[in-house]
């Protein structure tokens, strides 16, 4: 109550220039702050600006490179954990084009992660300023205009987990699309992704009125129960606060008595056409190496009754408890069941190395000992899910949850892989194998925020046949999404503009595909036109 949240005490707020304090000054998006900024060289009197004109082309020069990576609707005030991890990246991207370096090699990885096509345009120029300085950089990246602007592709495979690791193909984008690499097959259309269309009728509306949350302009969101809706828009539209921040936070409060906390809203009605909410995002499944898919979806429980009831363990008196990594007595005391042990090396990064008394198994000499079809608990740790799918196929419980792994594309990772090793995308689809590999009532609302970050063409394809899978049942589907793959398979469209932060909040368009395709006053819809070919 003293600074009015300015984090200043009152006597800096006396300085002014241009009637505005710093404060003020800091509370602008960046639009605003530009045309500020330009506005001062003609409002100092001659002394004044020989010693402003510098300091003003310095300031605009770090402002345009802020506008040229796609985040002119930011505020300075704006606390960077707020930032999503496509923006921070982009900052750091636009303080290196101010640096002006030369010789230097970047390497990004994904920077196109939650941008609008028409910021992946800005993305792109930004890069290439970057080599035109006599610099390298190296993207890993998915997105095609990406690779299509690049210079030269190096494509890695031919698949993943074991099966990946050889370089495939390197060379110019004219030559990838003649090559025969999964990657070249999406890029030159023998491969694409489509959709076979549901005769899903629509039940009826999910309707919330008077959202006012952040930047929303008090809009009212129309969601078509049973089928797949996609939500686009440009960075910073409001996408998350509709959905993310207002109608999941509602939705969970209703059917699992979550908080009770006032949100940004009016009403909502239409809820009786659906009986629970599903949010798939891409956090981590765990924060510690001991997490892992097998303990993250259920698995490793059955796996671990299966053991204790073998002959072995039943005459040695072993319990479930005595094959958990995580409980004294079966696991290994030495690295306490991790595998590993952790070496502090004060000023530098903890090190990880193998425990030399187990040898990374975890377990001890004696849980080692009770096999199942020649198969200790640590070599099942180590199996992949397709692998370990093969050996339980007798046992339906845990068979079930492998198929729906397996089914998500995940069929090369192990069932003990350390959950601080998977990607984001890894994470959210082991999520969504959870989720399916349980019974569904044909009335659930499920939300995916970004899905295809940090998925292939072909993974994209794999995840979005699950999602007709789940559509065909009666489910309804809200997919938060900028990749035009997955908008031009959506039933239903609604964007969000026209522009981000304050201009933005607005819903600009809702309806089918080929009427945002037909819209001339829609951003998305004249790159969907592009991709679908019309």
């Amino acid at each position: 109550e003293t600074c009015n949240g300015t984090r200043l005490k009152k006597e800096s707020q006396f300085f002014l220039i241009d009637n505005k304090s710093i404060s003020q000054v800091n509370q602008m998006d960046i639009i605003d702050l530009k045309k500020w900024i330009d506005s001062l060289e003609n409002k100092f009197d001659s002394k004044k600006t020989v010693i402003a004109s510098e300091i003003i082309k310095e300031i605009s020069k770090r402002i345009d490179f802020i506008i040229d990576v796609g985040l002119d609707y930011l505020n300075l005030n704006r606390q960077t954990k707020s930032l999503s991890g496509g923006e921070s990246q982009r900052i750091r991207l636009a303080t290196q084009i101010g640096s002006q370096l030369q010789d230097v090699l970047y390497i990004l990885d994904e920077p196109s992660i939650g941008l609008h096509q028409i910021d992946n345009y800005k993305l792109i120029k930004s890069l290439k300023k970057l080599r035109d300085l006599s610099n390298s950089v190296i993207v890993v990246e998915h997105d095609k205009e990406i690779m299509l602007q690049s210079d030269y592709i190096i494509d890695i495979g031919p698949g993943a987990g074991k099966n990946g690791g050889n370089i495939v193909f390197k060379g110019p984008y004219s030559q990838i699309i003649k090559s025969k690499s999964i990657t070249a097959d999406f890029l030159n259309g023998k491969n694409s992704i489509k959709k076979e269309r549901y005769n899903i009728k629509n039940e009826g509306f999910l309707i919330l009125y008077g959202c006012n949350g952040n930047n929303l302009k008090n809009i009212d969101l129309k969601i078509p129960i049973g089928k797949i809706v996609g939500i686009c828009g440009v960075s910073g539209s409001g996408k998350s606060s509709l959905i993310n921040q207002t109608l999941y936070p509602i939705l969970n409060n209703h059917f699992f008595n979550g908080n009770k906390e006032s949100l940004p809203y009016k009403s909502i009605e239409g809820l009786n056409y659906i009986d629970k909410v599903i949010q798939i995002n891409q956090s981590p499944i765990g924060r510690t190496p001991r997490s892992n898919p097998a303990t993250y979806t259920g698995l490793y429980n059955e796996i671990r009754d299966l053991f204790s009831k073998l002959p072995e363990s039943t005459i040695r008196g072993y319990k479930p408890g005595r094959f958990s990594f995580n409980v004294k007595g079966g696991r290994c005391e030495e690295c306490m069941g991790a595998g590993m042990k952790k070496i502090e090396m004060n000023f530098l990064p903890d090190v990880y190395v193998e425990c030399d008394a187990c040898n990374g198994k975890r377990f001890n000499k004696e849980t080692l000992s009770v096999k199942f079809k020649n198969k200790s608990i640590s070599d099942i740790l180590n199996m992949t899910i397709k692998d370990a799918g093969d050996l339980f196929s007798n046992y339906p419980k845990i068979v079930r949850k492998l198929n729906y792994l397996n089914k998500v594309g995940l069929g090369y990772i192990t069932l003990g892989q350390q959950s601080t090793t998977l990607s984001g995308g890894e994470s959210q689809r082991i999520k969504l194998a959870t989720e399916l590999s349980k019974r569904d009532t044909g009335k659930t609302l499920y939300i995916f925020d970004e899905p295809t970050t940090g998925l292939h063409f072909k993974d994209i394809k794999v995840f979005l046949d699950i999602i007709f899978e789940l559509s065909s049942k009666g489910n309804s589907i809200i997919i938060i999404e900028h990749n035009i793959d997955v908008l031009k398979v959506s039933d239903y469209i609604i964007e969000l503009g026209p522009r981000g932060g304050k201009n933005g909040g607005r819903i600009t368009f809702e309806g089918s595909l080929n009427d945002i395709i037909a819209d001339k006053n829609s951003i998305t819809g004249s790159f969907i036109k592009k991709e679908v070919n019309l």
